[in-house]
């Protein structure tokens, strides 16, 4: 089973929380749904085989995130992660990273959307930049090249301030498509 895909969104997501709100050794709780799983493990899983399956991922990934409960509500899956978790992806993050900058860069009073997108192409020469269709946001941007990062960026320009919310390229093109 290929469970790299799912640990290294983890990881990612843990990233982006210590990035927001510092780092501390506690449980964090995270929840995907079936389909983004599914799509994590390259399976056409349903939430029962789901369920056993993750048991082997909690076992695959124990010696780095510690022991990960995970549950499941229908077919929504919440995995908590001990705090062994954050710890780890604590000591083996480098505070220079990209989501790093970019939350610094959003969380800075008056910056414009020019500033956010320049910190987007200082990382990058494959930065792709588009007029957003939907009225939700203003912006889609991605690392064309999936470095540093894959996620798409939905960023918008609040008028006080500037916010994004990022997504798994399938998980966008669901969310999105879906709208059309």
């Amino acid at each position: 089973m290929e469970y790299a895909k799912l640990e290294a969104n983890i990881i990612d997501c843990l990233k982006e929380e210590q990035a927001k709100l510092g780092y501390r050794s506690e449980s964090v709780r995270l929840y995907y749904p079936l389909q983004s799983l599914n799509r994590f493990l390259k399976t056409d899983l349903g939430t029962n085989e789901m369920q056993a399956e993750l048991q082997r991922f909690s076992h695959y990934v124990s010696d780095r995130l510690g022991a990960v409960d995970i549950s499941h509500s229908g077919d929504r899956f919440c995995f908590l992660l001990p705090p062994q978790a954050g710890d780890y992806v604590y000591r083996h993050t480098d505070a220079s990273e990209f989501i790093y900058d970019l939350i610094n860069t959003v969380s800075r009073h008056g910056v414009t959307m020019e500033e956010v997108l320049d910190l987007f192409r200082k990382y990058s020469d494959h930065v792709h930049i588009e007029e957003a269709e939907p009225e939700e946001f203003d912006y889609l941007v991605w690392f064309e090249d999936g470095k540093p990062d894959a996620f798409r960026y939905c960023i918008s320009d609040e008028g006080c301030h500037i916010i994004y919310h990022r997504f798994t390229e399938d998980d966008y093109n669901d969310l999105y498509s879906a709208q059309a």
